[in-house]
């Protein structure tokens, strides 16, 4: 646990000008010498994961993330309507490549704090990638000591820790992978480590000037061969309006925070496991 707190506290930056959302194209801008790549997703999640876009210096994001129940649960539940998951994010540039946020799910009733910071920026004819590294440290408040005896404030925290690594292959396409570590202080020992580890991958396709499919998918490694833990897939469209991104999708994962997803996810699509979300961002 230390050693992932370690990581939280000591995270290098480097820092470079972005543009703001109703500024950014899908080619490059020129910056003094150099033609940085932009745009490569309009989100700060693809999906599920974290993309390797920041907000600006000195630019306040608002997104609302909702997920509705398990839709195989028909109208017992109305397709899910009846059991949303709720995120609220408040995300501020305090420059243009470090970013600070904090957030409350009503899943679990987690708390966050997360800082996310660029390292690197694709160039055109030059170095190939944009690299960011995102750290984030929760609390579970759903934990509580009538429940589990015994508990400490330790077990309820999580840490997070990943490297977002994309390249703008041309106007239509990015793509991203993210080596991602969680870690929970309170598990099923029976069943999973409070340690996973796992690759995400992810990708968004422009089909319009305002639309596009994104795609990301979370592959375990340490799972247990007893665990009931499935890998979390998701599809959904961004819809750019203005100083909005509207982002609808579906994904078998009931969490949002990356956490939740990485290490709670027990449905699977081939068993109609799928849950509707949509996530809505503003700037201010």
């Amino acid at each position: 646990m230390r050693k992932l707190l370690y990581l939280l506290l000591l995270a290098p930056v480097v820092t470079f000008s972005q543009n703001d959302l109703l500024d950014e194209i899908d080619t490059t801008t020129k910056d003094n010498t150099k033609n940085y790549a932009t745009a490569a997703f309009k989100g700060l999640k693809i999906v599920n994961f974290e993309s390797t876009k920041l907000v600006a210096k000195k630019e306040l994001n608002f997104i609302v993330a909702h997920r509705f129940g398990n839709l195989k649960n028909g109208v017992d539940t109305f397709f899910g309507l009846d059991e949303a998951v709720t995120r609220l994010n408040f995300v501020y540039g305090l420059t243009d490549g470090i970013n600070i946020g904090v957030s409350r799910s009503s899943f679990l009733k987690i708390y966050e704090a997360s800082l996310k910071y660029r390292l690197a920026r694709q160039v055109e004819g030059g170095f190939p990638l944009t690299i960011v590294g995102f750290n984030a440290i929760l609390a579970n408040t759903s934990l509580r000591n009538d429940d589990f005896p015994g508990i400490d404030f330790s077990n309820k925290l999580g840490y997070t820790s990943q490297l977002l690594i994309s390249r703008k292959v041309n106007t239509n396409l990015s793509l991203q992978v993210a080596p991602t570590v969680i870690h929970e202080g309170l598990v099923d020992a029976r069943t999973d480590n409070n340690t996973q580890a796992a690759i995400g991958i992810g990708g968004r396709y422009k089909l319009t000037k305002r639309w596009s499919i994104n795609v990301d998918y979370g592959a375990l490694i340490n799972k247990d061969s007893a665990s009931p833990l499935k890998n979390p897939l998701s599809i959904g469209f961004d819809l750019e309006t203005g100083g909005h991104v509207f982002q609808l999708h579906f994904t078998n994962a009931r969490g949002i925070n990356t956490n939740s997803f990485i290490g709670r996810t027990t449905e699977d699509w081939l068993d109609g496991g799928i849950f509707f979300g949509f996530n809505l961002g503003r700037t201010f």
